[in-house]
């Protein structure tokens, strides 16, 4: 089961969990003039939709284990498109708002599941590397979201542009359904778990690596999002005065995650999660000081490092949970998530003192501190189990 039809709905799926999610985060400006908001507050449609998703990430596995994984996923993709036209054709911010978080409800469907499928479909090598392009479709789904809607805004409005980023999701989410293999009954080929057993997987999802895992995804998202948020707002600015259109078009620094994340995912193969994780926490801090400068360049190249190393960091993230949380994984990977995006939801709001305090090196300061904690988290506490714990092998399934 590891063709590349697998691969390509796995990247589809990645896609889909982050069209929608950040769509909103370049055209704060126009948001703030249709709805009479400042650009700060504007960044709320971006912080509800993360906090939807840290809301219900938790929940995810429970309510999504009566059905088939991918009726799930592709219902999920699917069924986002509608509040994101909501949110696109609302009439006042409180609305606005109400529907991007509706958005966020829907998200963590997508992403959760496809994790949690990743880890039961494939063996522990190659489940590195399908996370790994999993993530690099987070990548590109991301920078299409961001990008198609600042694209639109000057030729339609930015109100069909997020039409046609709500559009492009239901494409997506048909296309998964399409390319995703139905998935086969489930049955417990020793016994079923035990009523007693979640004491057990609720004290290994206290252990330190994974809290400090949970900690490690918050401070990743947080230095993601303030830097994408406030970079738009500093490029509008003088010197550089850049308009909707050249605002978006700074998110191509994505695309150089979208080929560097999986050959991270090889190089996990051979090294740990860790390693993975310190090193992409290193080269997130020298992307954060180049942003520092006044010329463009090395700010665009400070913006490519420092995206790269997030997206390397979120899949050292998946693989390192799908390791070591055993028989809790899809539990573990729902609070990873709602820890994530909570940070994520913390990005756009804890730097605004900051931002108007010091501008952009204040934003950087946020970004530095936040990403030396990452760093630190990973390198003190990540340990990876060397065999596989007896709840996994108590618990494990065939599929018939």
């Amino acid at each position: 089961m590891t063709g590349k039809p697998w691969r390509t709905a796995f990247f589809l799926c990645g896609c889909a969990a982050f069209l929608n999610l950040y769509a909103t985060q370049g055209i704060l400006r126009e948001l703030a003039a249709a709805f009479g908001v400042s650009a700060e507050r504007a960044g709320q449609g971006v912080s509800a939709t993360t906090l939807a998703v840290a809301i219900i990430a938790p929940f995810v596995g429970a309510l999504a284990a009566p059905f088939a994984r991918r009726t799930v996923i592709a219902l999920a993709a699917m069924g986002s498109a509608l509040p994101a036209l909501l949110a696109a054709h609302a009439g006042s911010f409180a609305a606005f708002l109400a529907a991007r978080f509706a958005v966020g409800m829907l998200m963590p469907f997508v992403f959760a599941i496809s994790v949690a499928f990743i880890g039961e479909r494939f063996a522990r090598e190659e489940a590195a590397q399908v996370s790994a392009l999993f993530v690099a479709g987070t990548t590109l789904g991301g920078f299409a979201g961001r990008f198609v809607t600042n694209a639109c805004v000057a030729a339609i409005g930015w109100r069909h542009a997020l039409d046609v980023v709500a559009m492009l999701t239901l494409l997506v989410g048909v296309a998964i359904y399409a390319c995703l293999p139905g998935s086969p009954r489930e049955v417990n080929i020793e016994r079923e778990p035990r009523a007693d057993a979640a004491p057990s997987r609720l004290a290994l999802l206290a252990r330190r690596p994974l809290l400090a895992a949970f900690a490690f995804g918050a401070c990743v998202l947080a230095s993601q999002v303030a830097t994408f948020t406030f970079a738009g707002l500093r490029l509008a600015q003088p010197p550089y005065g850049f308009d909707t259109m050249q605002i978006g078009s700074i998110y191509a620094v994505f695309l150089l995650a979208v080929v560097v994340t999986p050959l991270a995912g090889r190089v996990a193969r051979h090294r740990s999660p860790r390693d993975l994780a310190v090193c992409a926490a290193l080269l997130a801090l020298v992307g954060a000081l180049l942003t520092l400068a006044h010329g463009l360049l090395p700010i665009l190249c400070g913006l490519a490092l420092g995206s790269t190393a997030v997206f390397v960091e979120q899949a050292a993230a998946n693989a390192f949970i799908s390791q070591t949380a055993g028989a809790a994984r899809s539990t573990a990977i729902g609070v990873y998530l709602s820890f994530y995006y909570l940070g994520g939801s913390l990005g756009s709001v804890l730097p605004v003192p900051a931002w108007r305090l010091w501008g952009w090196g204040g934003c950087v300061a946020f970004v530095i501190g936040a990403q030396a904690l990452a760093g630190l988290l990973a390198l003190l506490f990540w340990r990876t189990p060397t065999q596989e714990p007896a709840q996994e092998r108590s618990a494990r399934i065939r599929y018939v």
